[in-house]
């Protein structure tokens, strides 16, 4: 059955998207969820301006993203936290402190999810940090994690 997205779904497609996908699939769970529609012709009209709405909002997102990694990639951002002799942190420096810090040092707001860190930060020194803001946006930030 032919249908058009209304919101994205994963592993199927992007809001305003004309799809093939199981009779079953449609009737059960994408129409009674208001996730998709029947693609009928009046209703391909309507996706295709779902579609450009959805284009145009993409690439403000890419700008506003690509604007955002301009300034904070030659930036180096200080995080001061306590730490022993060796250079081993009391703690642990995370993606919300990074997030915190980044918007005190620069004005810049970041959602802690924006940053993909694999393990909290444990130990002093320089580290990147790489964030991604829009899904054709990833860029590394630079933290300095010193002791008080």
């Amino acid at each position: 059955m032919k249908v058009i997205l209304r919101s994205d779904v994963s592993g199927v497609g992007k809001r305003g998207d004309i799809c093939d996908v199981a009779d079953g699939y449609a009737r059960n769970f994408l129409v009674p969820r208001g996730l998709a529609m029947r693609a009928t012709p009046g209703a391909t009209a309507q996706a295709a301006s779902m579609r450009r709405s959805r284009d145009v909002r993409d690439a403000q997102d890419r700008s506003a993203a690509e604007a955002i990694a301009s300034k904070l990639v030659p930036t180096r951002i200080t995080i001061p936290v306590r730490a022993g002799t060796e250079g081993r942190l009391f703690g642990s420096v995370t993606t919300a402190d990074i997030a915190e810090a980044v918007a005190t040092q620069t004005g810049i707001e970041i959602d802690r999810k924006d940053l993909r860190l694999d393990e909290a930060i444990k130990s002093v020194g320089e580290h990147l940090v790489p964030a991604r803001l829009h899904t054709d946006v990833e860029f590394p930030i630079t933290i300095d994690v010193v002791a008080q």
